[in-house]
């Protein structure tokens, strides 16, 4: 008995934890599918009583003429350009910094490596809000504000620290053995990191990049001061904007929100045993 009641205990919490992650998700797309009148009614109704994809047409710009509704579609279509490429360019770069430094950091033997690995790893812990104002500053006289490249470093060094602790634990598994039969058989040290110690090391870099494209992907408070204009401003500082000051489009901003989602989504359900297998890989040697 105590332990069928455990176990209906834990299944009890995990149903909590899903309806608790859940409804807000199934609270924006009803959203989105509800007319504008019922949105700001007096009786709130779980389920929509009237569909309508008005606020996913005027999203994407179908079946609008006027100006307005013209501009959120192109800007939509803008920020959601800014945001892949941000995303993308961070995840790129993240994980080819991270599969060669936590290579170094493993196999290199050189003066302070684990001073610096200490120390590159600590800056994680750093609030990022603590470094906005110098690092605003360094942007502005690089003038890399409100450019792809400038909010691609600033991601990079925010995730860098953790895919560097994530690669080096992954590296660390691995049977040092097959690298020294390489280099007894003239592999050089290149040739082992890229044709097989990466190989091996793929579920940790699946992870990498599954976490640093998902971690940008989300980011609102550097878009927010670094992409000020449309040239970069990506989809979480766009949304929010749609509420102005004299109306708040509850349905539009439901919709767009709901279609950001789709992106991360979708790397979850498809990638999530990389990402799983990725973080076990340095668990067990």
């Amino acid at each position: 008995m105590r332990a069928l009641l455990s176990r209906f205990g834990l299944m009890l919490a995990c149903a909590l934890l899903v309806l608790w992650s859940l409804v807000p998700v199934y609270w924006a797309f009803a959203t989105s599918l509800t007319p504008t009148p019922d949105l700001t009614a007096s009786t709130v109704h779980f389920f929509p009583q009237t569909l309508t994809l008005e606020h996913y047409a005027k999203l994407f710009g179908i079946g609008t003429t006027m100006a307005n509704d013209t501009m959120v579609w192109q800007q939509f279509r803008a920020a959601l350009v800014n945001s892949i490429v941000t995303s993308l360019g961070a995840t790129i770069l993240c994980v080819a910094l991270a599969a060669a430094g936590g290579y170094a950091f493993v196999r290199l033997n050189f003066p302070g490596r684990t001073v610096i690995f200490i120390l590159v790893v600590a800056t994680f812990a750093i609030p990022g809000y603590t470094v906005l104002i110098p690092l605003y500053r360094i942007m502005t006289t690089l003038r890399l504000v409100d450019t792809y490249l400038g909010v691609t470093l600033i991601y990079v060094s925010a995730f860098l620290p953790l895919s560097l602790w994530l690669m080096r634990s992954v590296y660390q598994s691995l049977p040092l053995s097959i690298e020294e039969a390489a280099q007894i058989d003239g592999a050089s040290r290149l040739y082992i990191l890229a044709r097989i110690v990466l190989p091996m090391a793929a579920p940790g870099l699946v992870a990498a990049a599954i976490i640093t494209f998902l971690g940008a992907w989300g980011q609102f408070m550097v878009p927010l001061i670094f992409s000020p204009t449309m040239a970069t401003k990506p989809l979480t500082i766009l949304v929010p904007e749609f509420a102005t000051k004299n109306f708040v489009d509850y349905g539009l901003i439901n919709a767009a929100g709901s279609v950001a989602i789709i992106v991360p989504t979708l790397i979850v359900i498809f990638l999530n045993r990389y990402l799983v297998s990725g973080l076990v890989a340095g668990a067990v040697k």
